[in-house]
């Protein structure tokens, strides 16, 4: 038995520390997608309010209760809460205390020549007997009377006892005032009217006040007993038969059927499956965009910051759906996913970020209600964003786009709403201020670009915008170490922007590529015939080999530039792959006439890699096409054509554009962008004369 190394584990593992990582990766992402999904199942059955039932008759499997629609239960709920009976407690210690208050102040008032002619004794038991009247009914507190109506029954709590009391058998501070003057000037006393009246307004004070606490306590309670179910259906009852309408009792009883199967399947017994099979759908989800990244973006799929872009952006769209599904389900169109494929074209291209959006979208129909609707929705809106959304860093493009995308959000809606309901009298409008919020949150894209591009390490549009300057660093020094090569970049810049633009490419991103893909040629400028501003060609003194290796090291040179002046990959990719794996065709005939013994292919080819996209191409294409026009004496249009046609052909039959997603037709568009630009730098001029 071959015994284990540990020293050859380790270097197998660092060997292979790439396709590692990713396994990782996407271990942790699958994780994370599951544990974010709700823990519940799903019911097999799809209906709709007012559609038929598409299925079999449908029996009940077994018992259950009819749950009360929301409606109906908030409609209890608002019944009980304006109907609800107001709680008042009496306190008995007023009464004495104001007694008290009363008797202090009358004994202390002996020099008062009213009170002289009666007896202390007389005049407080006549005073506590009204006292007594108007406390026995009860007065209530002033900020309280404005709670009830008139002639509404409210409770009266007096110690344990409650009994119920009709409200207007209260005395007000106005009535208190009147019924004392009134019984006072029916009395004996009535000569003491203006002194005991206002002394007992004064003292008098209320004895009934609201109880908020035992009234919303007493509320609550009922609210808590409203039962959520209206019936009982019991097993293998018929529910609803092929081709009924669902509506009505039959909607609700198939709703209750919905919620009582997930809650029976969702128990401790099938919780370890169900949570196998959604890790199974989302791993088989997230797999399908690795296969594609592989087989059609295989630059992305080998950089594993790129990867954990995408990754880290699908689970923050889950996460953000799952927390206002949680939280507030109705705010579900506010979410703007849009975001997502916006990003993903921003730093990458459209196709992978349609392709990633689909994915999430399909991912997040596990979460969200009425999933079909959501998924169309989204799909629909996500084309529209990839069609739309370009030059991200002209604001007013953008504005238009996410108009737009709003615009196709209200109308999908707006059908689906006519599909389910019938009419238009049961739209839900607040759906369109959600949609239009969508599209304000969407222009967060811009800030997340900003981050990402720090975070990440990436390049959007709007970093290209400042790498094309011409005033930059790198490219100041170019144009002065190099001013030959400097020109040609900017003449190969036009021309690949106008085919970009020709064919729907990255403009932005090919202008700038182009305007760097020759920076290597600072390192030795006099080298290259477009810098060379004498007769004197220094590859005279040189072997074909020799300044074959020259040429072909601008490529290197050039990438190592690029990296100490910290330019993107999408940049540096361009300085990779515009030469491809082409031949330095020049000294390879000279080196097969002068020594063919010694001549061998790969010292005369560029190393590649060849393009992968339609932006290399693109390059390739016109660097090619404008450093052979400079050959011709005498360009005509004929000669342009023709060696255009020449150029493009071969790099087509050398198998350059095998990686590149480019078709047949725009590589014909791109030639013929490339022709007409081309006559127009060389057409003839009038004479002017002398």
């Amino acid at each position: 038995m071959k015994k284990f190394n540990f020293k050859n584990f380790l270097n197998t593992l660092y060997q292979n520390h790439a396709l590692a990582y990713k396994i990782v990766l996407f271990i942790v992402t699958t994780v994370a997608i599951v544990y974010l999904f709700p823990k519940g199942g799903h019911f097999k059955y799809e209906f709709h309010n007012g559609k038929p039932w598409q299925y079999e008759n449908l029996y009940a499997p077994f018992d259950f209760a009819i749950q009360k629609s929301e409606q109906k239960i908030e409609e209890e709920r608002k019944s009980i809460t304006s109907n609800k009976k107001l709680y008042f407690t009496y306190k008995e210690e007023i009464s004495n205390k104001v007694k008290k208050e009363i008797e202090n102040k009358i004994t202390n008032n002996t020099q008062d020549s009213i009170l002289k002619s009666y007896s202390n004794k007389q005049v407080l038991n006549f005073v506590n007997n009204i006292v007594d009247i108007i406390y026995k009914k009860g007065y209530i507190n002033e900020n309280d009377v404005n709670r009830v109506t008139e002639k509404q029954l409210v409770a009266l709590r007096k110690g344990n006892v409650i009994s119920d009391v009709v409200f207007d058998n209260f005395f007000t501070s106005k009535e208190k005032a009147q019924f004392i003057n009134d019984y006072i000037e029916k009395s004996k006393y009535k000569t003491l009217d203006t002194y005991l009246t206002p002394l007992l307004v004064q003292y008098l004070e209320p004895n009934i006040f609201f109880d908020e606490e035992l009234t919303d306590k007493i509320l609550q309670d009922q609210l808590n007993k409203i039962s959520l179910t209206e019936g009982l259906v019991r097993e293998k009852e018929r529910i609803i038969s092929k081709g009924d309408v669902v509506e009505g009792l039959k909607f609700r009883i198939l709703t209750s059927l919905e919620k009582e199967y997930i809650s029976q399947v969702w128990n401790q017994s099938n919780y370890n499956w169900i949570v196998f099979g959604y890790a199974l759908l989302v791993a088989l989800n997230l797999l399908m965009l690795l296969l594609f990244l592989q087989k059609y973006r295989s630059f992305i799929f080998e950089d594993n910051t790129k990867v954990t872009f995408i990754f880290f952006n699908i689970v923050l769209m889950i996460l953000l759906v799952t927390l206002v599904v949680k939280y507030k389900v109705d705010y579900l169109y506010v979410v703007p996913l849009p975001i997502l494929p916006i990003v993903i074209k921003a730093f990458f291209d459209a196709r992978l970020g349609l392709f990633t959006h689909v994915l999430t979208v399909l991912l997040l129909g596990f979460i969200v209600p009425n999933s079909f609707e959501f998924i169309f929705l989204q799909i629909i809106a996500g084309i529209i964003t990839i069609l739309t959304v370009s030059e991200l860093h002209r604001r007013a493009n953008l504005f238009i786009s996410i108009s737009q995308i709003t615009l196709v959000y209200m109308v999908a809606y707006f059908a689906f709403s006519i599909i389910q309901e019938g009419n238009m009298l049961k739209i839900n409008w607040e759906y369109f201020i959600l949609f239009a919020l969508n599209g304000v949150l969407s222009f967060m894209a811009l800030f997340l670009i900003l981050i990402y591009e720090k975070a990440f390490g990436l390049v959007s549009d709007v970093s290209l915008l400042e790498l094309s300057n011409t005033n930059s660093k790198l490219l100041r020094e170019l144009g002065e170490k190099a001013p030959g090569t400097f020109q040609h970049s900017i003449q190969v810049a036009n021309l690949a922007e106008a085919s970009a633009n020709e064919i729907g490419a990255n403009a932005m991103l090919v202008r700038t590529g182009a305007l760097y893909h020759d920076i290597g040629k600072m390192v030795n400028p006099k080298y290259f015939t477009e810098n060379q501003t004498t007769s004197v060609n220094p590859h005279n003194d040189l072997t074909p080999k020799d300044s074959a290796k020259i040429i072909i090291d601008h490529v290197i040179d050039g990438v190592e530039i690029a990296k100490k002046y910290r330019l993107p990959e999408r940049i540096i990719d361009f300085i990779r792959t515009h030469h491809g794996t082409s031949l330095v065709y020049y000294f390879y005939k000279q080196q097969e006439k002068e020594n063919p013994e010694d001549l061998k292919i790969e010292d005369f080819s560029y190393k590649g890699p060849i393009p992968f996209s339609k932006e290399t191409a693109i390059l390739m294409m016109c660097d090619a096409s404008e450093a052979a026009s400079k050959s011709l004496k005498e360009p005509t249009a004929q000669l342009i054509d023709d060696l255009i046609e020449k150029i493009v052909d071969s790099q087509m039959a050398n198998g350059q554009f095998m990686n590149a997603d480019i078709t047949f037709k725009e590589i014909q568009t791109i030639k013929k962008v490339i022709k007409k630009k081309l006559n127009n730098i060389y057409h003839l001029r009038i004479e002017y004369p002398e």
